[in-house]
């Protein structure tokens, strides 16, 4: 995807003058880069003391210690798998080349790469994941648990190779700040897990081509941060790279200063990033638990070279996790919503480890659970090796008096989610928040008024995810589009307008009217209503109401003071991938199993409308489900045609009354 002249004019409108002005700058510090690249300054005697405390290994659970090393073993024999493209040649990695699409990224100066343009470079993300190094974290952790130098040794020669073969500032892996602050981060843990290794000081401070890589890596986030428009979880895991490696590797002259100031944006970002609600301001779930990832990293390189850190830095954090723990499902599954690729902060545990339970278990150990927080069951490698590191919270006499919720949340009127939960393990997530966060809100869908309802885990109307960014447009409108999702569209628009694969140019403004959720406004009936202005001259209302007697979930859509007396309507409904539907007129009946047993639920359709059901369509895409970056699969939505004329709403009922054995 080559980006026209005319998505660089959107873009640019949607800068302030600051934002203009540093990326003007940049622009010339680019060009001066290319003609007279720095030097690395000579570290005489740099020694490596971020170490874990004794004790700390022992500590990780045999169970998640297995995961670690049957992980760690696939990828010795060469096997890993990166947004559902299988790889068998990790034994020996080309760091250029795009598996998926056969071509290799070309060579030069970095910021000539047309990294956006999957014809002259392949799939930018199949080429990056790697290079951010996380599986060598793995082969690391493996050695650290095992003691065998089979893993070191193997995380020593990639090592060598990619610094050999991505020069500073020459290549695709120079292109990105998040990729360089991501693999900073992976280069500290290789650093720390090799520790007992023989071989760890003559592969990092006795090596002047990892001190090279080290100081240009740091020298680049210092000169080109996230900017404006741009400053999302980018600028996070950029300041948290660059921090982690200030405080491990403080071997420079600037050292200090690099570290005062990527703790400066740190913080200022944390706190930029999120609501005081808790939950990330993008929106967007797995964003939410990348920073908190990041966030938690920097804490404990922070703690472990004993630099002190704003005592906002670990309230943020500490208030993420509480909002987590308020709106995962009972199978500690959190919303979906927003963009989704899949990006992880620190990796350290092997498949099949719960990344949303192992993030509830670091927050206990780190912050405490409160009696409310779901229980989690489930074992990891890094909560143990974060806890080591990080100080009880809080420290005594740093901390202002936190009071956290006394019991679970249910609404978060900062950020408009609210989350109905119902007997039988029934959760639905309604939206009524702002759309995405900054003036561009990259990682935003339009899905405003969008409901997503599980039962017992199970997607039932679902979110179909997002898939890919870059290369496919057709798919990335599809699963950002409002279609795609569970919410009303007008006239075949969107409710807010795109300018490009990570822009849009106007943004549809909710407002949440009712937010019950504990059913005090109508005995056992919880019941929230929300609006939006996203097509010109009418307001889309939905009101839901979830009835804890009855089992129900109704929601019903109101088109009001349109300027035209009628308008074309499709009202879209997307079930997950292991519900099959049998429509008939305007009723489903919805069936799937769980854990071997059988269950069904009836969808009583608006009768208004007319209902088809549609299954991996593909000219134009419907019907598909998105569990990760690069997948997809078929999935049922049924999708309701008709006009809206003011005068009535469209109701639909989900009805669980009964539920068993299908």
């Amino acid at each position: 995807m080559t980006m026209s002249a005319g998505w660089y004019l959107r873009r640019l409108s949607r800068m302030g003058p600051r934002e203009v002005g540093g990326r003007v700058g940049d622009a010339v510090r680019r060009r001066r880069w290319r003609s007279a690249p720095p030097n690395c300054p000579h570290v005489p005697d740099a020694r490596f003391t971020a170490v874990l405390p004794a004790g700390t290994i022992a500590a990780v659970p045999p169970d998640a210690a297995k995961r670690l090393v049957a992980e760690a073993d696939r990828l010795m024999d060469g096997h890993a798998e990166y947004f559902g493209v299988v790889r068998d040649d990790l034994v020996d990695p080309d760091w250029w080349c795009d598996p998926k699409t056969g071509r290799r990224a070309p060579s030069g100066y970095a910021f000539d790469v047309p990294y956006r343009n999957e014809d002259a470079v392949g799939d930018i993300k199949q080429i990056w994941e790697p290079s951010r190094h996380q599986y060598l974290t793995v082969l690391a952790a493996a050695y650290a648990v095992t003691g065998d130098e089979r893993y070191a040794e193997r995380v020593a020669e990639h090592l060598r190779s990619w610094w050999a073969a991505n020069p500073p500032l020459r290549g695709v892996h120079w292109i990105s700040g998040i990729e360089l602050g991501i693999r900073l981060l992976s280069w500290v843990w290789v650093r720390r897990l090799l520790d007992g290794w023989p071989g760890a000081a003559g592969l990092f401070e006795g090596n002047p081509v990892a001190l090279n890589q080290i100081w240009h890596h740091q020298r680049w986030l210092a000169a080109f941060p996230s900017r404006g428009s741009s400053a999302n979880n980018h600028v996070i895991a950029e300041a948290a790279g660059q921090f982690a490696a200030a405080c491990a590797f403080d071997w420079f002259p600037s050292s200090e200063r690099w570290r005062a100031g990527a703790l400066r944006s740190l913080e200022r970002h944390l706190r930029g990033n999120t609501y005081l609600s808790g939950l990330n301001r993008e929106l967007a779930t797995e964003y939410h638990g990348l920073v908190l990832e990041l966030g938690l990293a920097a804490v404990a390189e922070a703690d472990a070279a004993r630099v002190p850190i704003p005592p906002t830095v670990r309230l943020v954090l500490l208030r993420m996790t509480d909002a987590l723990a308020a709106v995962v499902d009972n199978r500690l599954r959190p919303p979906r919503q927003g963009d989704a690729d899949d990006g992880h902060g620190l990796v350290v545990d092997g498949e099949g480890t719960d990344r949303w339970a192992s993030l509830l278990a670091t927050g206990d150990a780190v912050f405490g659970r409160l009696v409310w927080w779901p229980a989690v069951t489930g074992t990891d490698v890094r909560t143990p090796l974060l806890a080591a590191l990080i100080r009880p919270y809080p420290e005594k006499g740093t901390a202002p008096a936190v009071t956290r919720p006394a019991s679970r949340p249910a609404h978060f009127a900062d950020a408009g989610m609210t989350i109905l939960r119902g007997p039988e393990e029934i959760w639905c997530r309604c939206d009524g928040g702002p759309h995405g966060f900054l003036s561009i809100a990259a990682h935003a869908h339009a899905d405003a008024l969008s409901v997503e309802v599980r039962h017992d885990g199970v997607d039932v109307l679902a979110d179909p995810g997002t898939f890919c960014y870059h290369g496919q447009p057709e798919w990335r409108q599809y699963f950002r589009s409002t279609l795609g999702h569970n919410t009303l569209q007008l006239d075949g628009g969107d409710q807010s307008v795109s300018g490009g694969p990570f822009l849009w140019t106007r943004h549809a403004e909710s407002r949440v009217l009712v937010a019950d959720t504990s059913g005090t406004s109508d005995a056992g009936t919880a019941r929230w209503c929300a609006e939006h202005d996203g097509y010109q001259g009418s307001v889309h209302r939905r009101t839901v109401e979830l009835s804890a007697e009855s089992q129900e979930l109704r929601v019903v859509d109101e088109v009001r003071g349109q300027h035209s007396p009628r308008r074309d309507v499709r009202l879209a409904f997307h079930l997950g991938p292991a519900i099959a539907a049998d429509l008939v007129g305007n009723r489903a009946v919805l069936t799937w199993i769980v854990d071997g047993e059988g269950r069904s639920a009836v969808l009583d359709l608006p009768g208004q409308l007319s209902w088809r059901a549609h299954r991996g369509e593909t000219d134009p895409p419907l019907g598909w489900y998105s569990a990760g970056f690069g997948r997809k699969e078929p999935s049922t939505t049924l999708v309701g045609t008709g006009v809206a004329d003011g005068t009535e709403g469209f109701t639909t009922v989900l009805g669980f009354r009964g539920l068993g054995a299908s």
